[in-house]
C-alpha cells in the first residue's frame, strides 16, 4: 500500500509538469489578456448600442475564462492531492489510497481531454452539434441499427455532460427508426461529433430472421453545426416545399400529437430537414428552416463552393467501402475504425457511448 501511495505521488509529480505544459499549449496569458482587453470593452457607454456585437463579446469573455478556470481547477487538483499523498505517507496512513488512486486516474482523463480540446480550433467547433440518422438499404434491420447508433450518440452526451434535445422522429415500418435528429449542445459538441459523420456499419446475428443468419447493415450519420443568426443565408421560397404532419415516436408527452410536425425539403440538393419537438407549427417551421441553412452552409464551406446555389447534393452512399467505422457483434466482438485504425472489443461499453478513443484518436490523426 505504501509503495502504491509513493507511486501515486511519483505520478501527480509527473502531471504537475503535464499541466505546465498543457498552460502553455493552451496560451494561458495570451487568454488572460485577451480577457482583460474585452472586458474593458463592455466599460464602453456605447457598447450595448451593437446588440449583436456585444452578444459575441460576451460569449468569447465567458469561453475564454472557462479555459482559464478549467486550467486553474486542474493545478488546483493536482496539488490538493499531492499534499493529501505527502500527509499519508508522512503518516504511514493508507486510509486515503482509494481517493487519491481515484483523484490521479480523473486528473489523467481531465489533461487528455483537455489536450484534446486545443485541437478544437475549427471555425465551428466549439458550436452546438445537430446529429441526423438515416438507416441504409436493409428495411427492418437497418432501421434497427439506426436506432442504437442513435441510443449510442445520446449516451455518449448524456454521460459527457452535453444537453441532447430530440428535434425529429420518424418510426421504422416494424422497429428502428426511418430518421432522426438530434440537437447535443454544450461547449465544442461540434467540435468532438464532427468525426462521427460518415456510414456505420453493423455485423450480427439478426433479431429479426428467425433462422438466425449474420446480416451486414448500414445507417449513416450527419454532423452539421448549429449556426447562429448571424450567419446571413437566403433561402428562396420556390426553393423549398414544406409539409406538416403528425409526430410521432420517442418523444412521448414532450411531442405534440397534432399536426404540427413540419418537413422541409431543400430542392436544387434533396436535402430533407424537420422538426416535431417545439411547441408550434410555426417554431418547427423556424428550427427546421436553422437545420437547413446550418447544412447548406456546413456543405459550401466542407466543398470550398464560391455560394450556397453551387451545391448539388450529397453524393454519400450508405452501403459496403464507404463506411468509417465496423461494428462486429459476431463470430467476435470488435469495433473498429476503418480511417484510423483505432480497435475496442468491449463492443457493448461502446453501444453505451463509450467512444472517446475513436473520437480521440481521429481529431489527433486530422491535427493540422
Amino acid at each position: 500500500m505504501i509503495i502504491q501511495l509513493d507511486e501515486a505521488r511519483l505520478k501527480l509529480a509527473a502531471l504537475r509538469n503535464d499541466a505546465k505544459e498543457l498552460g502553455i499549449s493552451m496560451r494561458l496569458d495570451e487568454l488572460r489578456a485577451s480577457v482583460e482587453e474585452l472586458e474593458e470593452r463592455t466599460h464602453d457607454q456605447n457598447f450595448w448600442n451593437d446588440q449583436a456585437t456585444s452578444g459575441k463579446i460576451l460569449q468569447e469573455i465567458k469561453q475564454k475564462k472557462y479555459k482559464i478556470e478549467q486550467h486553474e481547477a486542474l493545478v488546483a487538483a493536482i496539488e490538493d492531492t499531492y499534499t493529501l499523498c505527502e500527509l499519508s505517507l508522512e503518516e504511514n496512513d493508507e486510509s486515503s489510497l482509494e481517493d487519491i488512486l481515484a483523484e490521479v486516474e480523473r486528473i489523467e482523463k481531465e489533461i487528455e481531454k483537455m489536450n484534446i480540446d486545443i485541437l478544437l480550433s475549427g471555425e465551428y467547433d466549439k458550436n452546438n452539434a445537430i446529429l441526423s440518422f438515416h438507416p441504409g438499404a436493409g428495411g427492418t434491420e437497418a432501421q434497427d441499427w439506426a436506432l442504437m447508433l442513435y441510443r449510442m450518440y445520446t449516451r455518449w452526451g448524456e454521460k459527457n455532460g452535453f444537453k441532447v434535445k430530440l428535434i425529429d422522429w420518424l418510426d421504422g415500418e416494424e422497429a428502428g427508426i426511418k430518421s432522426a435528429t438530434i440537437l447535443i449542445e454544450g461547449m465544442n459538441a461540434y467540435g468532438y461529433m464532427k468525426s462521427e459523420s460518415g456510414v456505420h456499419r453493423l455485423v450480427r446475428v439478426s433479431p429479426f430472421d428467425s433462422s438466425g443468419r449474420r446480416h451486414t447493415s448500414f445507417a449513416s450519420v450527419e454532423v452539421t453545426p448549429e449556426l447562429d443568426d448571424s450567419n446571413d443565408v437566403e433561402i428562396r421560397d420556390e426553393d423549398i416545399e414544406i409539409t406538416a404532419h403528425r409526430s410521432s415516436g420517442a418523444g412521448g408527452q414532450h411531442i405534440n400529437k397534432t399536426d404540427s410536425a413540419i418537413r422541409i425539403v431543400h430542392k436544387p440538393t434533396g436535402i430533407v430537414v424537420g422538426c416535431q419537438t417545439e411547441r408550434s407549427q410555426l417554431q418547427n417551421k423556424e428550427t427546421a428552416l436553422k437545420m437547413l441553412k446550418s447544412k447548406l452552409v456546413e456543405i459550401k464551406i466542407r466543398e470550398n463552393l464560391e455560394k450556397i446555389e453551387d451545391i448539388k447534393g450529397e453524393k454519400t452512399n450508405i452501403e459496403w467501402g464507404s463506411q468509417i467505422r465496423s461494428y462486429v457483434f459476431m463470430p467476435y466482438t470488435l469495433v473498429k475504425d476503418t480511417r484510423t485504425g483505432c480497435e475496442n472489443g468491449n463492443i457493448q461499453a461502446v453501444m453505451d457511448g463509450d467512444i472517446d478513443m475513436f473520437i480521440n484518436s481521429y481529431l489527433r490523426a486530422n491535427v493540422k
